[in-house]
């Protein structure tokens, strides 16, 4: 329930907030209420990932990334995520979360949610996803230029290559257990 009202408040908000560039940061801020808490009184680890989802949504209306996803009939489609926790939030404190492109590949896109309080970096989620229509993936090149950027993504930093491609090396290792092949 906590996720929905923090959608509707962002859906609410959005008429007064003005269209990014998809290279471009947006800002959502957000207020730690009792159900993001847990045991140990601070946001739970799992919940960066669901208010991640709130700041991805804020972009993806902002950008037009939504418009090129309608005109493909596509649906986003979370791949894998990985976070990185440095210090804690705790009950009521306000924090922004900062989301922007890294870049993409010839499958995937790459973005980053950094989750802010008082300019350091509490949090950050890294999502790697894609666009799947009734005719299968929507190339992340092709997306580019339906949002006016080139079709070549700017260089990705090793670090996301390099975990990229073991996710990719992770997924392959799951088919083939399926399977019943050795891995």
């Amino acid at each position: 329930m906590n996720l929905w009202f923090r959608l509707f408040l962002m859906l609410l908000r959005r008429p007064w907030r003005r269209p990014v560039s998809a290279f471009e940061t947006t800002v959502v801020r957000m207020r730690v209420w009792p159900l993001d808490l847990d045991l140990n009184r601070h946001v739970t680890n799992g919940r960066y990932f669901t208010l991640a989802d709130v700041g991805r949504m804020d972009y993806v209306l902002r950008s037009g990334a939504f418009r090129v996803a309608l005109r493909h009939r596509a649906l986003p489609i979370v791949g894998d995520v990985w976070g990185k926790f440095r210090r804690e939030l705790k009950l009521f404190q306000s924090f922004d979360i900062h989301t922007r492109m890294l870049g993409w590949d010839e499958k995937w896109s790459f973005i980053e949610h950094r989750f802010v309080k008082d300019g350091r970096v509490l949090g950050m989620v890294i999502m790697r996803g894609l666009f799947r229509g009734p005719n299968g993936n929507v190339s992340p090149g092709a997306f580019a230029l339906e949002l006016n950027l080139p079709e070549q993504s700017p260089p990705l930093p090793d670090w996301l290559s390099n975990w990229s491609e073991s996710c990719d090396r992770l997924s392959s290792q799951l088919r083939d257990e399926e399977q019943g092949e050795p891995s």
